[in-house]
């Protein structure tokens, strides 16, 4: 049961305090379209004023590497903290990843220039409206038809069909998922192992064309981080070895090009005890009226059984309004979480009731979901933490 009874009727969070995701001005699903429009590709915007066209360009994801985290890890990253200023010819700043903050929700919007709201990934699991039953869009399962799920067409796509030499340089069991083909599809993909190749390849990538956009990424942090937590040793030395690559690839860059260094959104280490850990699984009063649970531990969709709608926003704003900004779907929609505006076909994916974690806390479910809820770095809502994720620049 939940330490705070819903019978003590505390002051929930203000919704208007939730610290909105900067859609139009400075989120990742701004920085694409920005960049393609510096290299002329038609019906893209630059919105993210600060940066320079460049004939060719390289954005470099590093999974889980948030803004904070940076800061607070100068030692360990050496070549990134010195994109923070301006010795090198580039500035750094943050970006915000959208909400939820979450990988398959940030890379659909860098690959499709949009918000979650009309690109139509709103969290790591969401309701299909057409089978109700949830859909993990990190891992597409249960399998539905990816282009029917996201229709719209990636920017690497549009860039290709406008002359520009597109490429995707990872790992290669990444190449044929359904979430590359709906977000980060459109020119070559190269699959590579190591990271050090896939630096080396992504500047090759560069050199290929007079005007270039490749992507490359790298993954590992992020898992350290779940893994072990954002104050270990195992994610302290994956900083430094991410840091090692990206000065590699910067060393390399081809005349007239530009690197950008990104992320898809920081972490939250949360502590293993009831008060920052609250089970879904094992609490009657959240559990009242709910049919799904989806999201994750910082950032759920509740799906409520017809009818107890307003009764299970009641609850879980009483229980967790003063940990959580709880909001029902249209106060959610209205509020903007999800961008400024919210596509016809993404509307039913969303929770009845949507959960953002404001405090260092989790709602877990210990049967339904036994992996995740035993991550110790965690990420998904709108603080500082996890939604500020920085945008270094490098330019030969």
């Amino acid at each position: 049961m939940s330490q705070l009874s819903a019978w003590d009727h505390p002051e929930p969070l203000a919704l208007d305090t939730a610290p909105l995701p900067e859609y139009g001005t400075g989120s990742l699903a701004d920085l694409l379209p920005t960049l393609a429009a510096g290299m002329g590709v038609p019906g893209m915007t630059a919105t993210i004023r600060e940066l320079t066209a460049a004939d060719r360009v390289c954005v470099l994801l590093i999974d889980g590497l948030g803004w904070e985290q940076l800061l607070a890890h100068r030692d360990e990253a050496p070549f990134l903290s010195s994109l923070l200023g301006t010795s090198r010819g580039g500035t750094g700043r943050p970006l915000t990843a959208g909400y939820p903050a979450t990988t398959a929700v940030s890379l659909a919007s860098v690959g499709t220039g949009l918000p979650p709201g009309a690109h139509g990934l709103p969290g790591y699991t969401v309701r299909n409206p057409a089978t109700g039953e949830l859909m993990n869009q990190l891992r597409w399962q249960p399998y539905t038809d990816p282009r029917a799920w996201q229709p719209y067409p990636t920017v690497f796509r549009l860039a290709q069909d406008a002359g520009v030499h597109a490429a995707q340089v990872t790992s290669p069991v990444f190449e044929h998922t359904p979430l590359t083909r709906i977000a980060l599809s459109g020119g070559s993909f190269h699959g590579r192992l190591s990271g050090e190749e896939r630096m080396d390849l992504a500047a090759e990538q560069l050199a290929a064309g007079d005007r270039s956009l490749v992507y490359t990424y790298y993954s590992e942090l992020d898992g350290a981080g779940h893994r072990y937590g954002v104050a270990s040793d195992t994610w302290r030395g994956q900083l430094m070895y991410v840091d090692r690559l990206a000065q590699r690839l910067a060393e390399q860059l081809p005349p007239r090009s530009a690197l950008y260094v990104t992320a898809d959104h920081g972490m939250v280490d949360v502590p293993f005890d009831d008060e920052h850990r609250i089970d879904f699984d094992t609490d009657w009063e959240l559990r009242a009226g709910v049919a799904l649970l989806g999201g994750e531990g910082r950032a759920r969709h509740v799906y409520a059984v017809p009818r107890a709608e307003n009764d299970v926003l009641t609850v879980w704003r009483e229980v967790l309004g003063e940990q959580f900004w709880v909001a029902s779907r249209d106060e959610a929609i209205a509020a903007g979480w999800f961008g400024p505006h919210i596509d016809e076909r993404v509307y039913p994916r969303l929770g009845d009731v949507v959960a953002a974690a404001h405090d260092d806390v989790l709602i877990i479910a210990s049967e339904r979901e036994p992996k995740e809820s035993a991550l110790v770095g965690n990420h998904g809502s709108m603080t500082p933490a996890e939604q500020l994720v920085p945008l270094l620049e490098v330019r030969s």
